[in-house]
Formats: structure tokens, C-alpha cells, sequence
């Protein structure tokens, strides 16, 4: 589906046109055109792909979708991969969409895929910087890269803040079990977003230092800013992964402990009735010549004897903390 389709020249906007008319407008001197589509068809893309002149195995690429994160270049074109990462907040999970760019001298083409935020603000923001804009096309890939990773914030910090809250929670009698299921779903989650982000960071740096394509020349220090937004959040995630696996590593010896105070306090009863059956057992032996079995208060001196025995098993074993 087709978004809008806009010309710009000189940082300025020249017109919202349409698809039939992009051949006139990318071959004006300093003019470019950038086009957005959402979900785009088969159709859509081979037409975009006879506009623009896009390399076959790009195209290819953004038609089957499900990409790693990257930026290669084709001759004197780019074609980016961005992964969209939106919390699901119904469900407590994370959606993960793609977006697709294709940048050349003259044009822009961004192709997003099973996403519901678009990029109607980043256009907005480049439309109120001429000046930049009108370094060219680059400046669109670096705010559209800009946008994706800014919408990754939020996501780690309802990370951390569900960590925290699970942390919290380690010491509470008989949580550990559902705290090791919540933070294993912490840590896939936390996964999601480190194939996002490590990847990207590495492609990035194509873009910044060394040699750079000349589509990013006019852009270089702003994709070394989000060179530095995606190095904090990649080390946050790190920084949250270990967390996650001490969490886990506690939550493992809190169940241990657990399981260990349900042990001493079966081994404790064993062993008062233990004492009960012993005296039951000798008492219950059928000798012939046994002095106790014709002593008139023998069963209850029998009994008392027992009760005494096991109050002062379960005085002691109360005072040493097993029941």
C-alpha cells in the first residue's frame, strides 16, 4: 500500500506526486523522491523497482521480508534492513516488524512490513530541517534509522522495569517457581531486541569512519549519533541478560532451600514417629516372660512414656528450626 510519494529539492518540498510521475521529478538537478509503502505487493515493489533502477537481489530481499539486520551496498545505492521492535502490552510480548530502505542519489523508497507505527513524524522532522535535507537522500536513511532505534528505549526500559519488579519478588515464600517462567520470558524478549540492535550496530558503522558512501558523506556524525544510542542500549541489554542469569541462578537456590525445608520437616515427623513405633514395636513383641506385660499401669506409664518422648522430640526439633 502506498503511503505518499513526495519530491524535494534544495531541502524544500516541491509536491505530493504520483507514481506515474517519479521518472520526471529524479531526474531534475538536486531534486530527490521518497516514497513510503506499507506491506508493499510483489506488483508494487517491480514497479518501484523499474522507477528507481533497484538492484535485483534487493528487491529480492525486501519481497521475502524476514531479513537480519544490515546495510549493503550496490554500486552507488544502499539498501538498509531495520527491525521494528513494539511491546505488546495485551499480551506481554514483543512484535517485531521489519522495515526495508532503499536509498540512491535521487530517491528514497522505505518499505515497512507488519508494523503498525509509521513514519509520518520522521518526514515531519526532515521537512523542518532544510538545511539538511538538503544534503540529500542520506539524511532521510539517518532520521528514518534514528526513529527506528529511538522506538527501542522504551522497549528496554519496560524491560528493566519488569526485571526490577521481579526482583523484588526473589525472597517471597513460594514465588521462585513463577519468577524462573517470568524471567525465561524476560530473556527471550531480551533476545528479540539484541538481534535487533548487534547487528545493526555493526552495519552502522559502515556509515561512519573509513570509507563511506557517498550517498552518507553530508551525514556522517549523525549516524555516529546513532551509533552511540545503539551502543547504550546494546549494553543494556548485556547488562540485563547477566542480571536475568543471576536472577535465575537465585531463584534455582531459593526452590533448593525450599525443597530442603520441606525435607527437615518430614525427616522431623519421621523421626517422632520413628520413636513411637520403636516403643510400640518392643511393647508389642509376644515373649512369654516380659516384666512389664502384668504391671497393672503398664499401658498407661506405656503411653505417657511415648507422649514425653515425642514432646521432647518436637521441643527440640522446634527449637533447631526444623518444624
Amino acid at each position: 500500500m502506498l503511503i505518499n510519494c513526495v519530491a524535494y529539492q534544495d531541502g524544500a518540498k516541491l509536491a505530493d506526486i504520483s507514481v506515474d510521475h517519479i521518472s520526471e521529478y529524479v531526474s531534475l538537478p538536486g531534486c530527490f523522491v521518497w516514497v513510503a509503502l506499507a506491506d508493499a505487493t510483489p506488483e508494487e515493489l517491480d514497479e518501484m523497482q523499474q522507477e528507481f533502477g533497484l538492484h535485483e537481489l534487493a528487491v529480492e530481499d525486501a519481497r521475502h521480508g524476514h531479513q537480519r539486520p544490515k546495510i549493503e551496498e550496490y554500486g552507488d545505492s544502499l539498501f538498509a534492513v531495520f527491525h521494528l521492535v513494539e511491546p505488546d502490552a495485551e499480551h506481554g510480548e514483543v512484535n517485531v516488524g521489519e522495515v526495508d530502505v532503499f536509498v540512491g542519489r535521487n530517491y528514497v523508497l522505505s518499505v515497512r512490513n507488519r508494523s503498525k507505527l509509521g513514519f509520518l513524524g520522521v518526514r515531519e522532522r526532515c521537512e523542518r530541517q532544510p538545511e539538511l535535507l538538503k544534503t540529500g537522500s542520506g539524511f532521510v536513511l539517518y532520521a528514518l534509522m534514528d526513529a527506528v532505534v529511538d522506538r527501542y528505549f522504551p522497549v528496554i526500559d519496560a524491560l528493566e522495569v519488569e526485571l526490577e519488579t521481579i526482583e523484588q519478588q526473589i525472597f517471597t515464600k513460594g514465588a521462585p517457581y513463577n519468577n524462573i517462567r517470568r524471567l525465561y520470558e524476560l530473556k527471550r524478549r531480551a533476545l528479540v531486541l539484541k538481534r535487533a540492535v548487534a547487528p545493526l550496530l555493526e552495519a552502522v558503522g559502515k556509515l561512519h569512519g573509513g570509507r563511506v558512501p557517498q550517498i552518507c558523506m553530508g551525514s556522517q556524525d549523525y549516524f555516529r549519533d546513532v551509533i552511540d544510542h545503539l551502543s547504550r542500549i546494546n549494553g543494556s541489554i548485556d547488562a540485563m541478560r547477566d542480571t536475568i542469569g543471576t536472577a535465575i541462578q537465585v531463584n534455582l537456590s531459593m526452590v533448593t532451600i525450599e525443597e530442603s525445608e520441606v525435607t527437615k520437616r518430614l525427616a522431623a515427623w519421621a523421626s517422632i514417629f520413628a520413636v513411637c513405633t520403636a516403643f510400640a514395636g518392643i511393647w508389642g513383641m509376644n515373649f512369654e516372660h516380659m516384666p512389664e506385660l502384668k504391671f497393672q499401669y503398664g499401658y498407661p506409664v506405656a503411653l505417657g512414656l511415648i507422649f514425653v518422648v515425642c514432646g521432647y522430640l518436637y521441643f527440640r526439633f522446634r527449637r533447631a528450626g526444623w518444624l
